[in-house]
């Protein structure tokens, strides 16, 4: 009687820790899945993706731009040649710099929502 109820203690353990497998194997199948690449299944993505990128290309350009062409005849009108340029070159760059800024933020607010 002794010798039998180890060995039920042991079928009893050894059936716990199967379950306990099952179901350890299930979770990483379904955080494998979970975690797996999902294929772009519509092209609007890259489109998408394309908008985003020319539209921060083109916010960033036109700031500096736009502050090089202030500096530049700021400098005409009063003769400070070249600070006004300098200056209003690197407000440019900072604003679009902040421009950049605004669009991410506002694309990572997207982001979140969906």
């Amino acid at each position: 009687m002794s010798d039998q109820k180890p060995q039920e203690d042991d079928a009893a353990l050894q059936a716990r820790l199967a379950k306990l497998r099952e179901g350890l194997r299930a979770v990483e199948a379904r955080q494998a899945a979970d975690n797996a690449p999902k294929p772009a299944s519509d092209k609007s993505s890259f489109g998408r993706a394309m908008s985003v990128g020319l539209n921060v290309f083109s916010e960033f350009v036109a700031a500096v731009v736009v502050g090089a062409f202030i500096g530049w005849q700021a400098d005409a009108w009063f003769g400070t040649t070249p600070w006004l340029l300098v200056t209003f070159l690197g407000l440019g760059t900072a604003a679009g710099f902040w421009n950049i800024y605004r669009l991410a933020a506002r694309q990572a607010s997207k982001g979140d929502e969906n």
